[in-house]
């Protein structure tokens, strides 16, 4: 009895090693992604919604992955200065301003990007905040 709870004692100890072992990449979407969803419950949810729904045709969903990828390279712009363009998502045009929010700082806007484009059925991987930073200076 005595050998089978060391064994498992020391099976379990394996396991646990294992499942910790994650690369600095997993371990920095995770925080990005937690960090993100806070930022976006206080400066996105109202209008994106809490399923990133959209709220009628005042503000646009946030679940077309299309749109996402392919102005991923703009929406860290969108974030920081606001968007003033109609935007055509999931079919329908989207025509009123988005505010800007020019008090986050790049991490924040690398972090909420991050958390948008992997949730809300949206998987588009990691993107570190000297990207986003890089995206930032070529704002128009």
């Amino acid at each position: 009895m005595r050998k089978y709870i060391i064994n498992s004692i020391f099976l379990l100890s394996v396991i646990a090693i294992i499942i910790s072992c994650q690369n600095q990449k997993d371990i920095d979407l995770q925080n990005y992604m937690s960090n993100g969803k806070d930022i976006y419950k206080a400066k996105c949810q109202n209008c994106h919604g809490v399923n990133g729904e959209g709220l009628g045709q005042l503000a646009p969903p946030l679940t077309d992955s299309i749109f996402l990828k392919t102005n991923k390279t703009r929406l860290a712009c969108f974030i920081k200065n606001g968007a003033n363009e109609t935007m055509v998502i999931h079919g329908k045009e989207y025509k009123e301003k988005m505010p800007a929010f020019p008090e986050l700082a790049d991490i924040d806007i690398a972090q909420v990007m991050v958390f948008v484009t992997n949730s809300f059925g949206n998987n588009q991987g990691f993107v570190p905040y000297t990207e986003v930073s890089m995206q930032l200076q070529n704002c128009k």
